[in-house]
This record gives structure tokens, C-alpha cells and sequence, in this order.
């Protein structure tokens, strides 16, 4: 995003819709700006917009901008800060403002790695998935270790789940093959469906 290049006075700040601010320089109309960018870059009636202003004013532009691309992002389901990273990066973000907007958004509570490998922990145990699939997939969107293993850990235990699924599917050599499709642990298999079963195919 260009750095705003006008200099002179601020002379009135007018809300419009949408969190926008109209800007208002020596008088006549300048630019929208998100109400955000207003309030951290410290602009009011009176203040010069000189150049250092001005440099914070972009920097805020570009933060706000990056937080619009995540919140947007999130506006469908929960992501993990890295996936967050990769977005801002292909919208050609500056690091800084991805970084800057990520972490208020962190602070917000808005982006939460643990409570996506939590989330997300849950549903895959709940479609039928094992211990090692779910670390898979949880590793893939960045979370850390830590937090997949406790994301993990506070699972049903993974025998129970196989139990409940040979429940359902019923024993034998086909349900074993699932269930180590489905990233289930040799042990879990063979106890829910007995060594012979675990050990066909």
C-alpha cells in the first residue's frame, strides 16, 4: 500500500459507514481511512499530517489492511496462524503488517492455535479418525507440537473410539484395514478387533 505523500493540517474527521473516517486536509476532502488507523496513528483536528505522521499513518493502513484479509479469512472457519501467514503472504502483505495484525488479533482471542487444534481435533475423531491422522493434519496447518499432543490428549482415548467403531462397522478384516487407513494404532486395532483381524490384509 503507497505511503500517504500529502502533507498539511487536519481540519475535520468525519465517521462514515462501514469503521471509515473521512479525512479532512487544509480544508478539503483527502481520504477514507478505517477508524482504527485514526485512533493508533493518533491523527485529530488541529494535527500536522508531516511526514512522520504520515509514515506511521501508512504503517496503520497496512496493518489494518492485513487484519481485514484475515478476519476475512475466518469469516467461514477457524485457522491456525500459520494458514492465517500464507494468506496475508499471497496478498502480498508486508511481514510486518501480518505480523502486527496477527498478534492484535491474537490478543483478541480471535486467532487461537489451540482452540483450532482443539476444534478441529474433536471432528476428526468424530468422522472416524485415529490418533496419528489427526497429528498428521493438525501438523500440516502449522500448529505446534505442544499443542497438538494436548489437543490430542484430551480426546477420547483412541482404543475406546476403535471399540465404538467395530461397534458399528463390525469385526473383521475389512474394519481393520479402515481403521489403520484411518491412522489408527496397530494396538488400538488388535484390541478392538482381536490379533487375527489385526493382523489380515
Amino acid at each position: 500500500m503507497a505511503q500517504p505523500r500529502r502533507t498539511g493540517t487536519v481540519t475535520a474527521l468525519r465517521e462514515r459507514p462501514q469503521g471509515q473516517v473521512e479525512v479532512e486536509l487544509d480544508g478539503a476532502p483527502w481520504r477514507l481511512v478505517p477508524a482504527d488507523a485514526v485512533v493508533r496513528a493518533e491523527l485529530r483536528v488541529g494535527r500536522r499530517l508531516d511526514r512522520e505522521t504520515a509514515r506511521t499513518l501508512a504503517r496503520e493502513l497496512r496493518r489494518a489492511r492485513a487484519v481485514g484479509i484475515a478476519v476475512q479469512a475466518l469469516r467461514y472457519r477457524d485457522r491456525s496462524r500459520r494458514s492465517l501467514e500464507e494468506r496475508l503472504a499471497s496478498r502480498a502483505v508486508r511481514p510486518d503488517a501480518g505480523e502486527a495484525a496477527l498478534e492484535a488479533l491474537e490478543r483478541a482471542g480471535i486467532v487461537d492455535d489451540a482452540r483450532v487444534a482443539g476444534t478441529r481435533a474433536r471432528a476428526l475423531a468424530e468422522r472416524g479418525y485415529g490418533d496419528a491422522a489427526i497429528r498428521f493434519d493438525l501438523e500440516r496447518q502449522g500448529i505446534s507440537g505442544e499443542l497438538v499432543e494436548r489437543a490430542v490428549a484430551a480426546l477420547e482415548p483412541e482404543r475406546a473410539r476403535a471399540r465404538r467403531l467395530v461397534g458399528l462397522r463390525g469385526a473383521g478384516p475389512r474394519t481393520a484395514r479402515w481403521l489403520a487407513g484411518r491412522g489408527f494404532d496397530a494396538e488400538a486395532v488388535e484390541e478392538a478387533l482381536g490379533a487375527p483381524f489385526a493382523a489380515d490384509g
